[in-house]
C-alpha cells in the first residue's frame, strides 16, 4: 500500500477502524516485528488494545530471523520487517502486496557508554579514526545496518584494521555490551540505542556516509483477522503517533518520486 494512502486513511478514519474492530469479536493479533519497533509497539499497542478491544501479542526478532520463521510455518497476522524480507515475503504470496506500508526508517549512529568522552563522527576521516582507536566495535550481524557498516569499513580502507575489533551480535543485544563497558562502541541504527540504559549516542555518521534502515509493515496472507491488522497499520501511520515515532529514534519515510 502507497504511503500516501495509508497515511490518507490513517488521518481520516483510524477512529472508524478502531471502532469497528471494537464492535466486531474481539480478535488476538499476532504481530512479528523487528526489536527496532518494540518501545513503540509495546506503546501504540496498549493504545490499540484500549481502543480496539483486541489483543496484541508482540513477538521481536531480527527480520532474517522472523523471516526464517515465517518461512517454516510462523503464523502471523502482521509482520514489520525490513523491505527486503517483506517484498521477498510477497513474492512468496505471503504478505498481501496491496498492505505494504513504509511504518518509519532510522539513521545509523555510534552509540559509547553513558558519560563517555564523545568521539568525533562528524566527517569521513573523523569516523576513520574514532573506529581505528575503538578497542571494540558491536554492530548487528545480521542487521541491515551490520552489513552495511561492514561495507563502509570497506569503503573507508580500514577493514582490514578494524576486523579483529569488531563483535557481530544478534540485533536486540548489540548496545548493552557498550553499556556494561564489555565493548568501547557500537554502531547500529539510532532507534536501538535510545532508550536503553547507560548508553548514549555519540553521533550520527556523516552525511555522505549515512545510510537509513526502512521498517515496513505487511498483513499476512490469508490472515484470520486481516481488518484488525489493517487497523492497528492505521494506527502506526496516524500523524499523532509521529511524535511517538521520533521519540524512538525514527522518522517517518519521506514520499518517493512519482
Amino acid at each position: 500500500m502507497r504511503i500516501g494512502a495509508i497515511a490518507a486513511a490513517a488521518k481520516v478514519g483510524i477512529v472508524v477502524l478502531l471502532a469497528h474492530g471494537g464492535a466486531a469479536r474481539a480478535a488476538e493479533i499476532t504481530v512479528l516485528s523487528t526489536p527496532t519497533l518494540k518501545s513503540t509497539m509495546e506503546k501504540l499497542g496498549l493504545q490499540f488494545e484500549r481502543t480496539s478491544g483486541h489483543k496484541l501479542t508482540l513477538k521481536f526478532g531480527t527480520s532474517a530471523v522472523l523471516k526464517r520463521q515465517i518461512d517454516a510455518g510462523e503464523a502471523f497476522d502482521l509482520a514489520i520487517l525490513v523491505p527486503a524480507s517483506t517484498d521477498a515475503l510477497i513474492k512468496e504470496g505471503k504478505i498481501a502486496a496491496e498492505t505494504r506500508t513504509d511504518i518509519s526508517r532510522s539513521a545509523v549512529g555510534v552509540a559509547i557508554r553513558a558519560g563517555a568522552p564523545k568521539p568525533d563522527t562528524g566527517s569521513a576521516e573523523a569516523l576513520k579514526r574514532t573506529l581505528l582507536e575503538a578497542k571494540s566495535i558491536s554492530y548487528s550481524g545480521e542487521g541491515v545496518s551490520g552489513k552495511y557498516f561492514t561495507g563502509l569499513l570497506d569503503r573507508l580502507g580500514i577493514a582490514a584494521d578494524v576486523k579483529p575489533k569488531l563483535r557481530p551480535l544478534p540485533g536486540g543485544a548489540v548496545v548493552e555490551p557498550v553499556a556494561k563497558g564489555e565493548v568501547d562502541i557500537a554502531v547500529i541504527t539510532i532507534a536501538n540505542i535510545i532508550g536503553v540504559p547507560g548508553v548514549e549516542v555519540a553521533g550520527l555518521l556523516p552525511p555522505d556516509l549515512q545510510s537509513y534502515t526502512v521498517y515496513t509493515a505487511g498483513v499476512a496472507a490469508g490472515a484470520k483477522n486481516a481488518d484488525a491488522a489493517k487497523a492497528l497499520i492505521a494506527l502506526l501511520m496516524a500523524p499523532e503517533t509521529t511524535p511517538s515515532i521520533i521519540a524512538a529514534g525514527m522518522e517517518r519515510v519521506p514520499p518517493q518520486p512519482k
